[in-house]
Order: C-alpha cells, then sequence, then structure tokens
C-alpha cells in the first residue's frame, strides 16, 4: 500500500510518499481501508518531535473515515462504514495517513451517515471535539458566546454548529491578527476581537466561552465571564499543556464553572449522536481545503502557513 512515512522528526519534507507493506491483522485488530482523513496540529506537533512518547520511524494521523476491509470480530462486518479516532492512532502505533490501517477493535466505530468522504473526513476529530465541547457549555438561545483561536478547524466547527440550532445567538471569535478579523466576520462570526499575546483586547464578558487555545490563556478567559458562566477547555493550540500559577480560588471569578471534553472519550453512540444532528440542523460541514494522499506535504505546509480556516482533509 502507499503511505506518509516519518523516519525522523522535522518539517514537512519529512513526510515520505512510500510503498509499505499492508498490514496483517491481528487477534483483537482488524484492517480499515482509509476513504478520508483530516489533517490535526497534533500530528505537526508529532513530526516536529514534540512528542516524547512517539517513536520514529511511525506513520501519523489521529483519525480517519473508511470501510473495513478485514475484520477479527462479528461485531464488525466488511464494508461498514466506519469512524476512528485517536486511542493513540498515528502515534504507539501506526495511523491514518496511509491506503490501509490496522486499529484496535474497541477504536472502530460504525456510523450511519450520508454524508460523502471529503464531507464526513472533515467530521471526526473537529466536530466530535467541537459537539462534545459545546455540550458541556449547556448552551442556550439567549447565551453570548465566545470562541478562542475563531479560526481553528474546532472554532470554526463550533460556530457552524451553533449558528444551525440558535441562528440568533451572538458568537465572538478570537484572532491574533487584527488584519484576520474579517476573515472571521466573513466566516459568520457576529464580531471578532483581537488576542495580542494570550491577552484578550476587549472588556467584554461572555456567558459560555470555548477556549481552544488552552492552559496558556485560562487564566485571561476567566476575565471575561460572566457571573455563573461556563468556560470549556478543550484545545492546547498555545502549545502548552499544563497551568502555570493557576489558583482556582482567586482566578476563577463570578462563580463561574471550569469543564473540558477529552476528544478520547468516544462511542459509536455520540459519534451518531453527532451525525444526527448535523443532518437535522443541516450543518456546513464541508473541508476548506482537499487534498490527496501524495499531497499531506503541502498539506501540511497549507496548515502551518496560517492561511486556512476550517477543515483540511485528504481523501483516497
Amino acid at each position: 500500500m502507499k503511505a506518509i512515512v516519518v523516519e525522523k522528526a522535522g518539517g514537512p519534507e519529512v513526510l515520505e510518499y512510500k510503498e509499505v507493506p499492508t498490514p496483517k491483522v491481528k487477534s483483537g485488530w482488524s484492517l480499515v481501508q482509509v476513504k478520508g482523513f483530516g489533517i490535526n496540529h497534533s500530528e505537526i506537533f508529532t513530526r516536529d518531535g514534540e512528542s516524547p512518547s512517539v517513536k520514529f520511524p511511525r506513520i501519523l494521523g489521529i483519525e480517519c473515515v473508511g470501510v473495513v476491509a478485514e475484520s477479527t470480530t462479528t461485531e464488525l462486518q466488511n464494508g461498514q462504514k466506519v469512524i476512528s479516532i485517536m486511542g493513540e492512532m498515528g502515534r504507539a502505533f501506526d495511523g491514518s495517513y496511509a491506503e490501509y490501517v490496522l486499529l484496535p477493535n474497541e477504536q472502530i466505530y460504525p456510523v450511519e451517515t450520508k454524508l460523502d468522504w471529503a464531507d464526513l473526513a472533515a467530521v471526526p476529530e473537529t466536530f466530535y471535539t467541537a459537539f462534545g465541547s459545546l455540550k458541556t457549555l449547556n448552551l442556550q438561545a439567549e447565551d453570548s458566546v465566545l470562541i478562542r483561536s475563531g479560526a481553528s478547524g474546532v472554532g470554526i466547527a463550533a460556530l457552524r454548529l451553533i449558528k444551525a440550532q440558535y441562528p440568533e445567538i451572538k458568537v465572538t471569535g478570537s484572532v491574533r491578527k487584527q488584519a484576520k478579523e474579517q476573515v472571521l466576520l466573513d466566516a459568520g462570526y457576529d464580531l471578532a476581537v483581537e488576542d495580542q499575546n494570550g491577552v484578550l483586547q476587549t472588556t467584554e464578558k461572555y456567558d459560555k466561552v470555548l477556549d481552544l487555545v488552552g492552559p496558556k490563556t485560562l487564566k485571561d478567559t476567566f476575565n471575561h465571564v460572566n457571573s455563573q458562566g461556563i468556560v470549556c477547555n478543550t484545545g492546547e493550540l498555545g502549545g502548552q499543556w499544563y497551568m502555570d500559577d493557576f489558583d482556582p480560588i482567586s482566578d476563577i471569578h463570578e462563580g463561574a464553572y471550569l469543564t473540558s471534553l477529552s476528544s478520547g472519550e468516544v462511542t459509536s453512540e455520540k459519534l451518531n449522536e453527532m451525525l444526527d444532528f448535523i443532518n437535522k440542523y443541516q450543518v456546513k460541514v464541508a473541508p476548506t481545503k482537499i487534498y490527496r494522499l501524495n499531497q499531506v506535504r503541502e498539506a501540511h505546509e497549507y496548515l502551518e502557513s496560517g492561511h486556512n480556516l476550517g477543515k483540511v482533509v485528504v481523501v483516497n
């Protein structure tokens, strides 16, 4: 099969398109024919060598959509449409940047959807993360919402999910460069605010905040939450994994609440609930850019350029 192999950490140039043996099924694992996958920032971190647990050579890719090619369990049928997310895929074992991927049976989730492969490839990690995060925020029609890192894939997905269900909700997106504010407005945000070195350039407060930058900005985020508001810290786009000098008693203001979502908490039921929501509210899930497997290097370069808005996918 064809795959993208990383022999050693580095820039996009280390993503090598080559022929490798198709994985053989083994007890407790099944082979999935990959129809598509999204490109994620965490894969770029891993490619750069910033994931200490990952050993090279490695085929990256933490998510995929496809069909079961060969299984070791009767619960998965050949040709069945499936999604797989996380679970050390592309980290502890080879991932989805390939024509086929060998996955633990418990990490393969049958789904029902009429989305085409490109649209479905834009959904798993990005929309699942956004959908689960919004559920933790307990959104109400009268809420004011801030999405921190509004131009990110999860940020755009969250915006589309919110606006599909509650078109009148006021959603503000943060952006690091003032020049990109119009891009957010064009994407459907009601307002855009600059995020300057981890500090929001506004005095506005919000009922619900989805913080995708993560621990790097969480203290500042709580300066912008209304009384009894909720903050969901889901992403770590700021490149910082843990909080520094965070005192919950003094840093969480106005009786606000802090919650989070781990995208590793996945079931077929939850994925199909999300897909039903997307179908019911006719959520726009189309990716911003589509590449082929032999163009993964270009896909990484595009995502790193900062010019993207929304999800970048690869289809086989």
